[in-house]
């Protein structure tokens, strides 16, 4: 997939646990876990809002587009 989520660098960079910040921004451990795999099919932008608050980034630090190699 050309989207890569990189909220595990983001959380690594401000020394915050996904739990916390699950707690934060009112999701599941469950949710953002499928979140930061990159298993999502989309975001709310609420949400992508809330994490942007609450890890002081902007959604450019956490989306990041990647073209795919053409076969």
């Amino acid at each position: 997939m050309p989207i890569i989520v990189n909220l595990d660098v983001m959380l690594a960079k401000r020394k915050m646990k996904s739990k916390d910040l699950a707690e934060i921004i009112d999701i599941t451990t469950a949710n953002l876990s499928i979140l930061k795999s990159g298993k999502a099919k989309a975001i709310r932008f609420s949400t992508l809002e809330a994490i942007c608050k609450a890890l002081d980034c902007q959604p450019a630090d956490i989306l990041e587009f990647v073209e795919e190699e053409k076969r």
